[in-house]
């Protein structure tokens, strides 16, 4: 099973990825209602992250060794499914973990994540393609709020602005897979289903490089 395709690229496995809040896994479960896809949903049951958002001393290395061990699971879990009779629908990439690790270790701790990662990293499967929501600061956090998760209460926009920055530009220089960059802040997909509708078309013309979809603004 895939997801019939306009363009170069089989797509059989698509991760979705950006900054908290953009709308990750509301398109996973979107794509995947109407391609009869199989979810991987990342496990934001973390233990740690509590501690983190209060800034706990030695958190963020907790938090980001959880995060990568769990992510790696499910990794190699995806790695075992028959990708030609199942279509993999991902609300994350796995080199997110990174983006994150970069962003909340200090050198030392850094240091030790590096080699625990490349290490897992190597039997971590790649996807046919790669979709980039980016959202604007104003975006993720009106979308933050709107879904009110109690732990996400404590992410202050300062965080957010970091992440968002770091996002971007981990994503300017990938060449890793195709990758499809969708802009996030005139497009609604889960109210609007002509939105939705015209994102699934771009995706379906997916090709080898990077692609930019750029939709147009609604009136009003």
């Amino acid at each position: 099973m895939a997801i019939p395709s306009e363009g170069d690229v089989k797509l059989r496995h698509v991760a979705i990825d950006g900054p908290i809040g953009v709308g990750k896994t509301s398109l996973v479960e979107l794509l995947s209602k109407r391609f009869h896809g199989t979810q991987i949903l990342e496990d934001v049951d973390n233990p740690f992250l509590g501690e983190f958002y209060k800034k706990k001393k030695g958190s963020a290395f907790q938090t980001q060794l959880f995060f990568l061990l769990s992510r790696y699971q499910q990794q190699r879990e995806i790695a075992q499914i028959d990708l030609f009779t199942t279509l993999v629908l991902a609300d994350y990439h796995f080199p997110k973990d990174k983006i994150f690790a970069c962003l909340n270790l200090d050198d030392s701790e850094l240091l030790i994540y590096d080699r625990l990662y490349t290490l897992l990293a190597e039997s971590v499967p790649k996807p046919d393609l790669v979709i980039y929501l980016q959202g604007s600061l104003e975006t993720c956090m009106r979308r933050i709020k709107r879904r009110s998760r109690s732990i996400e209460k404590a992410i202050t926009p300062e965080y957010l602005a970091q992440l968002i920055e770091a996002y971007n530009y981990y994503f300017y220089h990938y060449e890793e897979t195709p990758l499809l960059v969708v802009d996030c802040n005139e497009i609604d997909f889960v109210n609007r289903s002509a939105d939705f509708d015209d994102l699934v078309a771009q995706i379906q013309r997916a090709r080898r490089g990077v692609q930019y979809y750029v939709p147009a603004m609604h009136p009003g």
